[in-house]
C-alpha cells in the first residue's frame, strides 16, 4: 500500500470520527472553567456567563435557548445578550451577558445548534439564574438559617439534663418518644439516600433535570443527630425512675402501621412490581411517613400534661429552642419567598411551612400548660 493511499485512510478514520464525534457545551464562570449550574443576580445588577463548546464554530451559528421556571417571558425578569465566538485552540466560547429586572427564577438551556440537536451535547448547557430583590436579604436569611439550626440542634439537650438531674423521666411520655425516634429514623433515611446513594441520586435528576438536590451536609446531620439523642433519651427511660408509663397500646398500632408502610415501600422498589415506583418513590415515602408522625408526635405529650395537671418532667428548654427554630425556619421562608418573588413555593408545597407551623402551635400550648396553666404543680407521681 502507497504512502497516499495511507493518508487517504487516515483522513477518512479521522473525518469518521469527527463526523460522530458530539460536541459538547456547558457554561462556566468568566474567571474559571469550572461547570457553572447557578447564577444569583441582585435586581438591577449585571453578570455574565460564558458558554463553550470543544469545537470550532462561526459567528453565523445560531444558538436557540429555552427558558424554564419563568411564568413569564424571561425579559420580564431579565434581558440578555450573547456574544459574537471567538476561536481559540479548536474551542469556541461566547459571553452571555444578563441584567436582572425582576425577582424570580429563569433556566437557561441550550435547546439546538443552527435549528438542530443532532450530535452535540447539551446536557450540562443549562444554567439556573436567581434574580432577587436585595443581597442583605439573603444574608439575613442565611444568619436566620444557622440559627435556627443551632436552635433545634441543642434542643433535644435540655430534656436530658433534666432526666439526669431528677434521675427519673416521670412526666416524659413515651409515646412522643417511639414517634420522635421512629421519624427521625426515616428522615435520616430520606436524607442519607438523596444525598450519599448515586442509584437514588440519578433517579432524581431523570425526574428533575435541571434541579438541585434539596438535601445538604447539614441535614443529613442535623438528622444523625437527632435520632442519636433520641435514643440516648430512650436510653433513659430503661435506667431512670419511670413509675408506671409504658408505650400506650394506641401508639404501638400507629407505630406499627409506620413499619409497615416502609416495608412495602421497600418492597414495591425492590421487586418493581408497580412500574413508576422506583428508588427514588421509596425515599419519598419515608419522608411521607416522617411528616405523619410530626404532625400527630406531641399529642401524647399535650394530653398527658393534661390529665397530671402538671408539667414536670416534660423540659420547658426544649420547647423554647423548638419554638425559636420554628419561627426562624418560617421566617426564613418567608424571606425567601419576598426576595425571589417565589411565594409559590409555601402555598404549593405547603408541608414544611405547616408542619412548622403546626410545631409552633404546640410549642404554644406547652408553653401555656407550663407558666400559666400548671405552673405551681409539684411532682405528682400517681397521677401517672
Amino acid at each position: 500500500m502507497g504512502f497516499t493511499a495511507i493518508k487517504f485512510l487516515l483522513l477518512v478514520v479521522v473525518l469518521g470520527f469527527s463526523v460522530n464525534a458530539e460536541v459538547e457545551f456547558f457554561f462556566h464562570s468568566p474567571s474559571d472553567s469550572d461547570v457553572l449550574h447557578d447564577l444569583d443576580i441582585e435586581i438591577g445588577h449585571t453578570s455574565a456567563v460564558v458558554l463553550q463548546a470543544n469545537s470550532v464554530f462561526t459567528k453565523d451559528t445560531n444558538l436557540s435557548f429555552v427558558y424554564e421556571k419563568s411564568k413569564s417571558t424571561h425579559s420580564d425578569k431579565l434581558s440578555y445578550n450573547l456574544s459574537s465566538p471567538t476561536v481559540k485552540d479548536g474551542v469556541t466560547t461566547w459571553r452571555l451577558t444578563m441584567h436582572a429586572h425582576n425577582p424570580g427564577y429563569v433556566t437557561f438551556t441550550l435547546q439546538a445548534v443552527n435549528g438542530s440537536t443532532h450530535n452535540y451535547s447539551t446536557e450540562e448547557s443549562y444554567i439556573r439564574v436567581q434574580l432577587y430583590h436585595s443581597q442583605a436579604i439573603n444574608v439575613v436569611s442565611q444568619v436566620i438559617g444557622w440559627i435556627y439550626f443551632v436552635a433545634w440542634s441543642i434542643s433535644f439537650y435540655p430534656q436530658i439534663y433534666i432526666n439526669f438531674r431528677r434521675k427519673s423521666v416521670i412526666g416524659l411520655n413515651f409515646d412522643f418518644l417511639l414517634l420522635n425516634v421512629l421519624g427521625f429514623l426515616c428522615y435520616s433515611v430520606y436524607n442519607i439516600s438523596l444525598f450519599w446513594i448515586p442509584t437514588v441520586q440519578h433517579e432524581y435528576h431523570q425526574a428533575h433535570p435541571h434541579d438541585v438536590i434539596p438535601v445538604e451536609v447539614n441535614d443529613v446531620v442535623f438528622a444523625l443527630h437527632a435520632f442519636f439523642i433520641t435514643c440516648v433519651t430512650i436510653g433513659q427511660t430503661a435506667i431512670y425512675e419511670r413509675g408506671t408509663q409504658k408505650v400506650s397500646k394506641i401508639c404501638i398500632g400507629i407505630a406499627s402501621l409506620a413499619v409497615l408502610a416502609i416495608f412495602i415501600f421497600i418492597i414495591l422498589a425492590a421487586v418493581r412490581s408497580v412500574a413508576t415506583f422506583n428508588w427514588l418513590s421509596m425515599v419519598y415515602g419515608f419522608s411521607y411517613v416522617k411528616l405523619g408522625i410530626t404532625i400527630i408526635k406531641y399529642m401524647p405529650q399535650a394530653w398527658m400534661n393534661y390529665r397530671r395537671k402538671s408539667t414536670v418532667g416534660w423540659s420547658i428548654g426544649n420547647i423554647l429552642l423548638d419554638f425559636t427554630g420554628g419561627t426562624g425556619s418560617i421566617l426564613q421562608m418567608l424571606l425567601l419567598a419576598y426576595n425571589f418573588n417565589d411565594w409559590a413555593s409555601i402555598f404549593t408545597n405547603p408541608a414544611k411551612f405547616w408542619l412548622g407551623a403546626l410545631s409552633i402551635l404546640f410549642d404554644i400550648l406547652f408553653m401555656v400548660q407550663h407558666y400559666i396553666l400548671y405552673r405551681n404543680r409539684l411532682e405528682d407521681y400517681e397521677r401517672i
